[in-house]
């Protein structure tokens, strides 16, 4: 089994090597302002709506009791420069202005990834398994402005709030509220 393998490689070799050589070779011109969200998510949407493409999930997402969210690019688009309006507008963010997300796996952590690559914030991930004292130290490094968490976290954050200068709004994605913070499914 290891000499065909090995026979194989140099063939793979000189097709990653002819294939490495087109691409240099091959003079694309880049844009001077990317943005995945409306360069690559609203094109893919226009291309559905024009019937060039057709209709796919651009996001499906099941849990472990078997529900599921599933957006097509046109809402996910729609729900992303809505998200991004709350981070804006809500939160007080600009661009370049630093939001940490400290969430367990649900759609929200993809939609607000999307909004603030659409409007141009870094977006910070946190598993959510972090303590307070490892939350204090991502805030505290990245200077950021806004946290994001579920309301099962937020006491975390909360213990470790009067040690961060820089945070400005707290939201929270869930159905509960908590003084202080703001709720993204009412803001949405």
């Amino acid at each position: 089994p290891c000499r065909p393998f090995h026979g194989y490689n140099r063939l793979l070799t000189s097709q990653i090597i002819s294939y490495y050589e087109s691409i240099h070779q091959y003079k694309k011109e880049l844009p001077e302002y990317f943005n995945f969200a409306s360069d690559v998510l609203d094109e893919w949407s226009q291309l559905e709506k024009d019937g060039r493409k057709p209709a796919n999930p651009a996001f499906w997402w099941v849990n472990e009791e078997g529900e599921e969210v599933k957006w097509s690019f046109e809402e996910l688009g729609f729900l992303s420069r809505k998200a991004a309006n709350v981070l804006s507008e809500a939160c007080g963010l600009q661009r370049g202005d630093r939001v940490m997300a400290v969430l367990p796996r649900v759609p929200e952590w993809w939609l607000l990834n999307v909004a603030c690559m659409r409007a141009g914030i870094v977006f910070i991930p946190g598993t959510s398994q972090l303590t307070a004292k490892d939350i204090l130290y991502r805030l505290q490094a990245s200077k950021a402005k806004c946290i994001i968490t579920s309301d099962t976290l937020a006491p975390a954050v909360e213990s470790v709030v009067p040690d961060c200068q820089f945070l400005k709004s707290k939201l929270i994605v869930g159905k509960g509220s908590r003084d202080g913070w703001l709720n993204l499914q009412e803001l949405l």
